[in-house]
């Protein structure tokens, strides 16, 4: 009968549970607590027996069953419940006892919650786990940081539950990420770029849908195709998967009886709310915010159907637009690919910004490899950002590597071709407009900029730079105007 457990888990959602089921199947100990005490019991009595798992109806209950130094992982809902759960464990840990933070947590609580704890002799990490239920049942992406000293303790334990890959299936997908908020950070851009790929894939299935006139049948095959090439990720498989699925009440394919309204947690949206604060334009995850809100407003986008004209083709016309289906599959595919690309860059772009505004020594290719096995967004394609990173450390942006760059260039004219037909067709790609509007802008020399910041010195006397000379720049600009025609 264990005595000394090796790990405490506190909250036994399914992320919870399975996370425990984890740690046993590699033979560590877990003692559990839930804050309704019939979950625990339930779970002890069922996936649990058998295993060195121990229910506890009380934290102090908890705390005593683990083995010096404890570590006690927290798996609640976000914000006040993490306070109130650590503020509870606080009174019953010793100097030198770790809490670890697995849930969704804002990064900013977790730069405070660190520094709190670390003032009373405690360790606090907060760590982003990833790959969802099934993730945490056989192996996650974990992105933990924190108090460095907690690391070597904890280390063992998140690196035997992670996602292993390699050639030889043993690189876990965890690492050191940083200190304080680091680990959270990157989760909270995963979660962002997670946004944004799964736009640009209902996009791509919009155009191939709508434009093209695919089945689903001929969906499931077109991106069975695409999962054998670039694109191959675990989201482009499970929208493969989706495409094959019938609805058991109706035996109608089940994708076309769902209501299309999105859902959202708010990891995007804090990404997004991050970047307006570090002034990075981290457009793509905004813009698939942005789409979740609309596709929200059903009831007045049915009514706006029935009284908003647009484009109207016929099914000849159309086709005329889309050209042979073959060809205009392989385009969406390489405007779904480049559209890819802007995104990753701007979530890597972000996280430089951020690691310079925060104070963390960010290692970008880990952060790329930690992400290639085990979570959602993980891909083939990020293989290729950890060549990226290795070659060049303080590489500015992906579009500027050799790679991203040829790879963008192909798919250059296909790119455009389908942003026009979707235009023509009236059907909606934010998401590869945005990917696009970033590119042209990011290789531009010159934009309009220089009229915008005229403006602003016209009406509030904000200065302005020169090219021709250094300093800040006012003019009055009334009284060097030309008259208007009227006066």
């Amino acid at each position: 009968m264990t005595t000394s457990y090796d790990i405490g888990l506190c909250g036994l959602k399914v992320m919870g549970q399975n996370l425990v089921l984890n740690m046993a199947d590699h033979g560590y100990s877990v003692a559990v607590w839930n804050r309704t005490t019939s979950t625990m019991q339930d779970f002890v009595a069922s996936e649990g027996h058998g295993r060195a798992i121990a229910g506890c109806e009380t934290l102090g209950e908890l705390v005593g069953k683990l083995a010096s130094p404890r570590i006690v992982m927290l798996m609640v809902e976000a914000g006040h419940p993490v306070d109130a759960v650590i503020d509870q464990l606080v009174p019953l840990l010793s100097p030198g006892d770790i809490i670890m933070d697995g849930g969704n947590s804002y990064f900013k609580d977790t730069e405070r919650r660190t520094r709190a704890l670390e003032a009373q002799g405690l360790w606090f990490i907060g760590t982003g786990v990833s790959g969802g239920e099934e993730g945490a049942r056989h192996g996650p992406s974990i992105m933990p940081g924190g108090s460095a000293k907690a690391w070597p303790i904890v280390r063992p334990i998140l690196q035997a539950i992670s996602a292993k890959v390699g050639p030889q299936h043993d690189i876990p997908c965890c690492d050191w990420v940083g200190p304080r908020g680091a680990g959270h950070y990157v989760k909270m851009v995963h979660n962002g770029i997670e946004y944004g790929d799964m736009q640009l894939i209902c996009e791509a299935y919009a155009m191939l849908k709508h434009a093209a006139g695919l089945s689903n049948d001929q969906l499931y095959d077109v991106f069975a195709e695409w999962n054998r090439g670039e694109l191959q990720s675990y989201l482009i498989e499970i929208t493969r998967d989706i495409f094959s699925v019938r609805d058991p009440l109706s035996d109608a394919y089940l994708v076309d009886q769902i209501l299309d309204r999105a859902g959202a947690k708010g990891t995007g949206k804090w990404m997004s709310q991050d970047a307006l604060d570090l002034g990075m334009p981290s457009t793509l995850v905004t813009t698939a915010v942005y789409a979740r809100s609309l596709s929200a407003l059903k009831d007045a986008r049915v009514e706006a159907s029935q009284r908003l004209s647009g484009a109207e083709h016929s099914p000849a016309e159309r086709r005329k637009l889309v050209g042979e289906p073959e060809d205009f599959v392989a385009k969406v595919r390489q405007a779904l690919y480049a559209s890819k690309i802007v995104s990753y860059a701007q979530g890597f772009v972000q996280l430089q910004a951020a690691a310079r505004e925060y104070d963390w020594p960010l290692d970008y290719g880990l952060c790329a490899r930690l992400w290639r096995g085990g979570c959602i967004i993980r891909a083939q394609f990020l293989e290729r950002i950890m060549e990226a990173f290795a070659a060049q450390s303080d590489l500015e942006n992906l579009l500027l590597h050799r790679y991203f760059l040829e790879a963008v260039r192909t798919a250059d004219a296909a790119w455009r071709e389908v942003l026009v037909v979707a235009t023509r067709l009236g059907i909606p790609v934010p998401a590869f407009s945005t990917a696009l509007a970033y590119y042209d802008a990011y290789r531009s020399a010159v934009l309009p900029a220089n009229l915008l910041q005229a403006q602003r010195d016209y009406f509030g006397a904000h200065q302005y730079e020169r090219l021709d000379r250094p300093g800040k720049f006012h003019t009055d600009w009334l009284s060097l105007r030309r008259s208007p025609p009227d006066q």
